[in-house]
């Protein structure tokens, strides 16, 4: 794939062998399916700051919100120079213009959420939060989609992260190259009943700044509307909410389909609520009327083709 979007990812998780036993957590699904898709730009933030391999193993201490870094067998303090290593590290990244991030799951310094944090060294006493890493890159780019690997497992999730990376590399595109309010319309147009999928609420708050944009400067306008957009995808798309999106859909064939060619889509549609059917099938279905009828709204519409089609991300049911 030409002009491949560009994501971080925990060196372990693509086969870099920088454990602290010397070894890997390859995951297949990062290291052999998304990297036709995705340039990497991976880290390992306990390597880079000097720890070596093989090395003790750390963990953290303290408060969830201030957790020092302290190896489990000589209490070596590592918060520092990783704290002096995350400012640097983070600031570099800025650069590389990052659409997404997967994160070790349960690493002290790359997990994105339950992570132990202990009260103090030896003690039982536990919470669970963001490794230190993970953490300031969540807080620096709070609009960039993150996932813990882990997580990628779950089918619905899976495809949510992919939809937010591939949405926010469109939206970054959006705003780079000659933004204008026409541009503008256009893209919200285009995102409609991806939008619709995820967040309805989200949908209507974006149309109102479309609607008038020109209250707003061109960039309080980006800003407002980049936010919002992301927020609206952080809601995952339920089966409820594409089975209404493509009742939606369905409105635009009015005129063109017989009975007998709406009713086979509206019962599709019907099978894939209920779990019986993936939503590839009635996505498939009306993305063949929309060719064949030459119906412009719907050509144009994200939802349709809102990822790779070899990634099967919707051929789960």
């Amino acid at each position: 794939m030409e002009n491949k979007i560009k994501i971080g990812v925990s060196s372990c998780l693509v086969g870099e062998k920088v454990r602290w036993n010397g070894d890997h957590k390859q995951n297949h699904f990062v290291r052999e399916v998304l990297s036709d898709y995705f340039n990497y730009v991976s880290v390992c933030p306990e390597m880079e700051v000097g720890m070596g391999v093989p090395r003790e193993t750390v963990a953290l201490y303290g408060d969830l919100n201030k957790s020092r870094m302290i190896s489990k067998k000589t209490q070596t303090d590592w918060t520092k120079p990783m704290e002096s290593y995350i400012e640097e590290r983070i600031s570099s990244l800025t650069h590389d213009d990052l659409c997404g991030y997967i994160f070790k799951s349960k690493s002290p310094s790359c997990g994105l959420g339950r992570v132990p944090v202990y009260a103090e060294f030896g003690s039982d006493s536990v919470r669970h939060g963001p490794g230190i890493f993970a953490k300031a890159f969540t807080n620096k780019f709070p609009l960039v989609p993150t996932e813990d690997e882990g997580r990628l497992n779950d089918s619905l999730i899976r495809e949510n992260f992919i939809v937010k990376v591939f949405s926010f590399s469109r939206l970054k595109d959006l705003f780079k190259n000659n933004f204008s309010i026409g541009e503008l319309v256009r893209f919200h147009t285009q995102h409609k009943f991806l939008l619709l999928a995820h967040s309805r609420k989200y949908y209507d708050e974006l149309g109102h700044l479309v609607a008038k944009p020109k209250s707003l400067s061109k960039e309080a306008l980006k800003e407002n509307y980049g936010n919002t957009f992301m927020k609206a995808l952080a809601f995952k798309a339920t089966p409820k909410k594409n089975t209404d999106v493509l009742l939606h859909m369905i409105g635009f064939f009015k005129k063109v389909l017989s009975t007998l060619e709406k009713d086979d889509i509206l019962n599709t549609i019907q099978d894939y609520r209920k779990g019986l059917l993936p939503l590839i099938v009635p996505v498939t279905l009306i993305r063949h009327q929309v060719h064949k009828h030459n119906i412009e709204y719907l050509k144009d519409q994200i939802y349709l083709n809102p990822h790779p089609k070899e990634l099967m991300l919707r051929n789960h049911v």
